[in-house]
């Protein structure tokens, strides 16, 4: 694999635990992000995790997941699905359509899909009182990936507007603030 898959799997594995970790009960409890439960949080990572799988496989636009699905198990199986579409030969040096137009996977992966996964896997904390502590060299990484690109990511269905962060707030609460995010 590569450093960006590897960093990307290691934060998978960070939301995945929240997943897992979440009640049963928990799914319809209200997210950060403005309209979405948690639930919601998890079929959004989810999703993306299936497009790019789909697209490094040529498999096509993968179907909608049922309204009745398990989020742990859409969890487990989109994940497994992106972690295997991501070992096959040639599968990063492939090219795959993005927020951003055109880019190749290994960029998709290590720089957008890294970032989503990590805020959101605050956001999943939040919703189901889990752990939000968040990786602090993937939110270092992430943070200065994303400040060049502020004005960008300001566009309708990407993150909302900053918000102000506490005198002296840590590097995670700026960044999510960076992102949004009332902390």
């Amino acid at each position: 694999m590569s450093e960006a898959v590897d960093r990307y799997i290691k934060l998978a594995d960070q939301f995945g635990a929240r997943v897992e970790a979440a009640a049963d009960d928990s799914w319809g409890a209200a997210a950060p992000c403005e309209g979405w439960t948690a639930r919601d949080v998890v079929l959004h990572v989810t999703d993306g995790q299936r497009k790019v799988a789909a697209a490094i496989t040529g498999s096509g636009e993968p179907e909608a997941t049922p309204d009745d699905a398990d989020p742990k198990q859409v969890w487990r199986d989109a994940f497994s699905s992106v972690k295997e579409a991501l070992g096959q030969e040639g599968a990063l040096q492939k090219t795959v359509s993005g927020p951003m137009g055109e880019m190749p996977v290994e960029m998709m992966v290590g720089r957008l899909m890294s970032s989503d996964i990590l805020v959101h896997t605050w956001d999943l904390a939040r919703a189901v009182g889990g752990d939000e502590r968040l990786d602090p060299d993937a939110v270092t990484q992430a943070f200065k990936g994303l400040q060049p690109m502020d004005a960008m990511i300001r566009q309708p269905g990407v993150f909302g507007p900053k918000v102000e962060p506490p005198e002296g707030a840590d590097e995670q609460t700026r960044f999510l603030c960076f992102l949004g995010r009332q902390v």
